[in-house]
């Protein structure tokens, strides 16, 4: 240090005697560091200099973590199963009898799936996956493509596809052939897409028979084959337990006798806030993009649809219709007409995980609404390209995107944004009852004082509404008895919203007022987010995030609203099809035992 700098010092009123001055202006002090901090990206840490040791010190720690894995589970195995006197076809079988469900059969599951994604991802994949991609599944993966694609081939197998699909639907239906009315909304609803098509010759057939097939085979597995059902059973149960935990913070904060009693502010929109933090949790992790991109690209592999539309319509499985655009926030100014329609299509035909405890607390399924959104994502990407073609040149590729990652600094950063980030979640919710619960209430006062003056007390405006609705719910199955109750819901959601439909819907199930079929039905056709307060949330939330595109995305919106509505009966019609009134009935009487709600009249 210098003279000059010492008497600054003094100056500032730092007394140095001498010695100390003699000391610093010295050569040695000179080429020491003023600051220990100042080299400390220089500094390496003992496992940095050691890494023998540190590879040894983490093999040891995933030695000891998998030590106590194997046994828990050991323990587990020992002291408590699940293992019942179900009915077995194969007696020889141990896993025989087993509950996958609950207890001892679910850890089992859980285990087996952990361990073989483990194995396959540091074992297989790199010892051989690579080599088997490189040398056989691309090469053949190309000739199969080029040998499909041609124009015989395509023709042969959807011929072969429709044949098979006919053959099932016949013996479905030879006992019940009341329900091939469900085929006349889809056939519908097609022949539309043909005539109101934006370009009618750019329509790709194989995207539109594909998506609109694949949604029908994922109906008959998660509706009608046993074992599908029961999965998806398991998985809604699941959900509605998990979602149930938000119960205890509702109850912290409002305190019991609100939630209790189910005040719909205080016991169900809390829920939400719940989901949004876990969801949150997961972004950050990273957990979430590697699932999505993952479903995107089996999307994109089985449809032939571009990585944006189809990294979107498998995340609004999940997610809500404001959320899924933020996974390809920066991409959104570069896509086309028809991806943009896509999109919004997508958000308009499902309903985001937030929102589901809601919808099970009125009685909804939970393996319905589950079945519905899995079901909506190939539907949207077919049923959307029928009504509005590709006709551009798609400017994203599966090599070039890479999804938006989180902003969040830290774990805890993540859950208190997403916590806080549900605030104008619950926030719209409410308004948006609020408001359009009370225009519609205006409508119907209007209407039914014109219907007083000429004697007809009975009219309001929902019920000339959902007069509109009658030809359309018939033709997704609805027997005819129940046209008219069913048509009220399906329009109470188009001109209100999902949830005032779930929870009316609830209420005719309770008071026996429908078949059980019928509710399993309107179930899924209200299933979606197509509503007049949902299409100006989604058209502000986009535009946001692209404001050089709003133009294109007000042009698309209302028609993406219909395609979106279309989604959910089409789904609704194959529900039609494959449910099945003894096995709903059961189903039904289950949700509201839970639920606490007993239905005497048992349908």
């Amino acid at each position: 240090m210098s003279a000059e700098s010492s008497k600054g010092a003094i100056n500032n009123g730092y007394e140095l005697d001498h010695k100390e001055l003699d000391i610093r202006d010295s050569e040695e002090f000179k080429e020491l560091p003023l600051d220990d901090t100042s080299d400390a990206p220089n500094k390496k840490g003992y496992f940095e200099k050691n890494p023998k040791v540190a590879r040894l010190v983490r093999i040891s720690i995933y030695v000891l973590l998998h030590l106590c894995v194997v046994g828990y589970f050991s323990y587990a195995t020992y002291h408590y199963h699940d293992i019942t006197n179900y009915e077995c076809y194969w007696k020889d079988n141990p896993l025989c009898g087993i509950n996958f469900c609950t207890g001892y059969g679910m850890l089992l599951l859980l285990l087996g799936f952990i361990y073989l994604g483990l194995f396959y991802y540091y074992v297989f994949k790199p010892m051989v996956g690579h080599s088997l991609h490189r040398n056989y599944i691309r090469p053949f993966s190309k000739k199969w493509h080029n040998f499909s694609r041609t124009r015989v081939v395509s023709l042969a197998s959807i011929a072969l596809l429709l044949a098979l699909l006919a053959i099932f639907v016949y013996f479905e239906c030879r006992d019940e052939p009341q329900k091939l009315v469900s085929l006349v909304a889809p056939c519908f609803f097609i022949l539309c897409g043909y005539v109101f098509s934006t370009n009618r010759r750019a329509i790709k057939w194989r995207v539109v028979i594909t998506g609109i097939t694949c949604q029908f085979l994922l109906g008959i597995f998660c509706i009608r084959w046993e074992v599908g059902r029961k999965i998806f059973e398991c998985l809604g149960n699941k959900v509605a337990t998990f979602l149930g935990y938000a119960t205890d913070g509702a109850e912290f904060v409002f305190g019991d006798f609100l939630v209790q009693n189910n005040v719909f502010a205080f016991a169900i929109l809390p829920v939400i806030f719940f989901f949004s933090f876990f969801i949150s949790i997961l972004y950050y992790m990273g957990t979430m993009q590697w699932v999505v991109i993952k479903l995107g690209w089996i999307l994109q592999q089985i449809l032939g649809t571009t990585v944006c539309e189809s990294v979107t319509a498998a995340a609004n499985i999940f997610l809500g219709m404001s959320e899924s655009p933020l996974l390809i926030r920066p991409y959104i100014n570069k896509l086309t007409k028809s991806e943009i329609h896509s999109i919004m299509v997508s958000g308009f035909a499902t309903v985001s995980g937030t929102v589901l405890a809601a919808y099970l607390s009125f009685g909804a399924s939970a393996a319905h609404l589950i079945t519905s959104s899995v079901m909506a994502a190939p539907a949207t990407l077919a049923i959307s390209k029928l009504y509005m073609p590709e006709t551009e040149e798609s400017l994203t590729s599966s090599d070039s995107i890479e999804l938006e990652k989180s902003q969040d600094s830290s774990l805890l950063d993540a859950a208190s944004s997403g916590a806080s980030n549900a605030v104008p979640i619950v926030l719209g919710i409410i308004a948006n009852i609020v408001a359009f619960v009370a225009f519609i209430a205006f409508l119907n006062g209007l209407v039914s004082w014109f219907g007083y003056l000429v004697g007809l007390e009975q009219i309001d405006f929902e019920w000339i509404f959902s007069k509109l609705f009658i030809p359309l719910v018939w033709a997704m199955g609805v027997p005819k008895e129940d046209c008219d109750i069913i048509a009220k819901v399906v329009a109470t959601k188009t001109i209100i919203n999902e949830f005032v439909a779930y929870e009316r819907l609830g209420q005719y199930i309770e008071n026996n007022d429908i078949t059980a079929r019928s509710a399993g039905i309107a179930t899924f056709a209200i299933c979606g987010f197509a509503n007049p307060s949902s299409l100006g949330i989604l058209i502000g939330s986009l535009s946001a995030m692209a404001p050089h595109r709003r133009s294109t995305i007000t042009a698309v919106a209302f028609r993406a609203f219909v395609v979106g509505s279309i989604v959910c009966f089409v789904s609704a019609s194959f529900a039609g099809i494959l449910i099945q009134e003894d096995d709903e009935r059961a189903n039904y009487n289950r949700i509201f035992q839970k639920l606490g709600r007993k239905n005497v009249t048992q349908f």
